[in-house]
């Protein structure tokens, strides 16, 4: 896949092009991605993303911003599973902010990105003050030689899918639904870094994965899968939080502990599935009540995966 950080003067090919923030790509953003490469198919043209760094609302108003739901790298990993194959990321500043509507279109757009077919969800603004929208895009699209589509929400259940939907399902530890809505268990990806090593002292070693932001949209302790530590995910129980009983006043970390697994880690990238959450985060008195509790939470998390081995077979028979 190829990623743009810059728009050039004058696009080198035609592209049919996406529009949107795609935070945690779920069932909505993969409906749009999956029209894209339909209509690219058809067109003989390449499939482009077009997503903004930092988020606007990060920008405008950092202390109100929703917690995102996947990093920059996240994100462009999940669009390229997705078939696409370019993504350009526009920086949002201040000057990007005064860009006009008509010359976002123009320039950016037809000129910068050879954009011939683009497709934007039903509600999407642009340009200086958000006064661009599927209306202004269609008056302009004979003149400049493009053609332009709008997608309806994607509704799962009776609900709307969105990326506040997603948050508020994790926020609420309601796993199984936001997965219901992403298409896929959330995940958070890093590198795995040392710690304190406090783990590996009460008996329970974990591996700390590096978060990209300090915000993440869950706390708690969960049943995870974890990738990247072999040919096939291994299990494990993490622990998403502050740590309260080891400091105040602590950054979130996120720690897992794999079961029987005895091998470095150390290094690695890896992603966290989130597959279950097992209860909130506590302070204990003393770090011996915080072992027999870690002792539960591995043994809750086992329970939870065999009882979804069990499952698995009646499922599949129905």
């Amino acid at each position: 896949m190829r990623i743009q950080r810059s728009v050039p003067d004058a696009a080198q090919s035609s592209v049919a092009l996406t529009i949107g923030n795609f935070d945690g790509v779920h069932l909505g953003h993969q409906a749009m991605l999956a029209r894209l490469r339909a209509e690219a198919t058809s067109r003989g043209l390449r499939t482009c993303a077009m997503t903004f760094e930092p988020h606007p609302r990060e920008f405008f108003a950092p202390d109100q911003a929703p917690t995102r739901l996947t990093s920059l790298r996240e994100k462009l990993e999940l669009l390229a599973q997705h078939g696409v194959e370019q993504v350009q990321v526009c920086r949002f500043d201040y000057g990007f902010a005064q860009t006009s509507a008509e010359e976002f279109i123009e320039r950016i757009l037809v000129r910068g990105l050879g954009a011939r077919w683009i497709l934007i969800g039903d509600d999407f603004r642009f340009g200086k003050r958000r006064a661009g929208d599927f209306v202004m895009l269609r008056q302009h699209a004979a003149r400049l030689g493009y053609e332009v589509e709008a997608i309806a929400s994607v509704v799962h259940v009776g609900e709307r899918v969105s990326s506040t939907a997603v948050r508020n399902a994790l926020a609420a530890g309601e796993l199984e639904h936001a997965s219901q809505l992403l298409g896929r268990p959330y995940s958070i990806s890093g590198r795995v870094v040392h710690g304190d090593g406090l783990g590996r002292k009460l008996g329970f070693p974990t591996a700390n994965v590096q978060m990209k932001h300090n915000r993440p949209p869950l706390f708690g302790i969960f049943a995870v899968e974890l990738s990247g530590a072999g040919t096939a995910p291994v299990r494990g129980v993490a622990s998403l939080g502050v740590r309260p009983t080891i400091k105040a006043g602590g950054k979130p970390v996120l720690e897992v502990h794999v079961f029987d697994w005895n091998a470095s880690l150390y290094g690695r990238h890896v992603r966290v599935d989130f597959m279950h959450k097992l209860r909130d985060e506590e302070k204990y008195v003393d770090l011996d009540t915080l072992t027999r509790q870690i002792a539960l939470d591995v043994e809750h998390s086992r329970e939870y995966f065999r009882a979804r081995d069990a499952a698995a077979p009646r499922t599949a028979q129905r």
